[in-house]
């Protein structure tokens, strides 16, 4: 298994638990929460059942879909009642019965895709809310291990995570499982026996982010350009429709969330919850603060309070580096044969590579702070932005990643992503020393200011580069 180290040692060590663990597996769609769960426990299980897809069934049989597929799951395992399975509270006592005839130490119950079963006055969360409190909890062995899993996000923390009824607080752990990082798609392509340069793998995570499905589909033996085309831009590409799919999968009834993503889709440096409400005409409501907390739990996207600011808004701002590439160019393109081979070095690509670069940089924090050497040390990952200050004397001024350490340091970051070695210029480091002297004005900060470097490949050393406190290349960025 690449990665997931830490995943798969905690659902391990659960066998060796003295009390019963009810654990739920989230993340966003293909990020590999089954083969995770699958592998951790070799695929021996007590009970295993996947749900079935609802956008493939005939909304009024939903239901009896779901009871029949449970009911054929558990009939693999071992159990077959006399009769049809009409309710969840009869398919749970069938769940008893598998796991009372098992002679396995502990008894591992692995449901899929939960959300799926939960269908419309379908009684199911009851059902599992009285085989969890009424029963498996209360058994004299204390030997299940039940581990659910979803890919509607919104679902499994309203209903499981965050439960109000029978099932709150009854979770004994849970994993949020994200994307994988540079190092690990590093790793997944040599394993795959796929050759690309370390400049080809950051190029491919800034279009495919770190989603380990889109990159089982990359194949040997073809360029980065050619895999690109074959998966986006020709006829019937693999990966055409799944900008839909991806949404309407994680989220009921999507179009709120995707209107929120195109509004921040077209803010660079994001917005705030105000701002948002504006451009999408969304009602102001809990139920909008919710569609954000579930699209910052999908990891689409990041929310931040500025350095300094004091009414403590937070920014809301889109790092899907797939949902990025989407708008840019595939949602009003019309399947070019070759596209993105023709695109090199256009002014479309690198408009779009600077900030796809900066997302990167966003989502790979640890290592940065790792090359800085400062691992160990308290952090907050920060941005700032003013307006131009006549009365201070000051520019506008936008800083898009900032370290603010323990240490009275802050790290101001540029992101430059650049196709060979960058050079430093007068003009770069007069930038750098202009954004300096207006956070110093505006923020009256007594902590030393680093200017920091993050790029692509090591700079061109000349009297400017010595300017700079610390450089940061990509091969910072691939430390594990």
């Amino acid at each position: 298994m690449i990665g997931r180290i830490e995943e798969k040692k905690y659902l391990q060590s659960l066998l060796n638990e003295e009390e019963p663990q009810f654990v739920a597996v989230y993340g966003r769609r293909r990020v590999g929460k089954t083969y995770l769960i699958r592998e951790s426990f070799e695929h021996s299980f007590t009970f295993e059942h996947t749900g079935v897809s609802n956008a493939s069934l005939d909304v009024n049989s939903l239901k009896a879909v779901q009871l029949e597929k449970f009911q054929e799951s558990l009939a693999e395992f071992g159990y077959k009642p006399a009769e049809k399975i009409t309710s969840w509270n009869e398919a749970f006592n069938g769940l008893k019965e598998v796991i009372k005839a098992s002679k396995e130490k502990k008894k591992v119950i692995f449901i899929d895709e939960l959300s799926w079963m939960d269908t419309k006055e379908s009684g199911l969360i009851s059902a599992l809310e009285s085989f969890w409190n009424g029963w498996a909890t209360a058994r004299k062995e204390k030997d299940i291990i039940l581990i659910v899993c979803a890919s509607a996000t919104y679902w499994i923390m309203e209903n499981i995570v965050h439960a109000k009824g029978g099932l709150h607080n009854r979770l004994t752990g849970k994993v949020h499982l994200r994307p994988f990082n540079l190092y690990e798609c590093k790793q997944y392509l040599e394993s795959r026996k796929i050759v690309f340069s370390p400049h080809q793998i950051l190029l491919c995570y800034m279009i495919l982010g770190g989603v380990p499905f889109y990159w089982s589909l990359l194949k040997k033996g073809k360029s980065l350009p050619q895999n690109i085309d074959e998966l986006f831009f020709t006829e019937g590409a693999l990966l055409a429709d799944e900008y839909d799919n991806l949404y309407r999968a994680l989220f009921n009834k999507p179009a709120q969330y995707l209107k929120i993503i195109t509004a921040l889709s077209q803010a660079k440096n994001g917005l705030t919850r105000e701002e948002i409400i504006k451009k999408t005409h969304i009602a102001s409501s809990g139920a909008f603060s919710r569609k954000l907390i579930e699209l910052e739990n999908c990891d689409f996207i990041r929310k931040y309070i500025p350095y300094g600011n004091k009414d403590s808004s937070y920014i809301y701002q889109l790092i899907d580096n797939y949902t990025l590439f989407y708008h840019k160019f595939l949602k009003n393109n019309n399947f070019e044969e070759h596209f993105w081979q023709n695109q090199i070095n256009t002014p479309a690509i690198n408009s779009w590579s600077g900030l796809a670069f900066e997302k990167v940089c966003l989502e790979h924090v640890p290592q940065i702070k790792k090359a800085l050497g400062i691992s160990g040390v308290y952090t907050d990952v920060n941005a700032w932005h003013c307006l131009p200050d006549e009365k201070l004397g000051i520019q506008g001024a936008q800083i898009d990643l900032m370290l603010v350490r323990k240490d009275q340091i802050i790290n101001l970051c540029e992101m430059k992503y650049t196709e060979a070695s960058f050079l430093v210029t007068n003009a770069f480091i007069m930038e750098i020393n202009t954004k300096i002297q207006s956070f110093k004005a505006k923020t009256k900060t007594n902590h030393a200011i680093h200017p920091t470097l993050v790029t692509t490949y090591p700079v061109v050393q000349n009297e400017y580069a010595a300017d700079l406190q610390a450089v940061i290349t990509a091969e910072d960025l691939f430390a594990e």
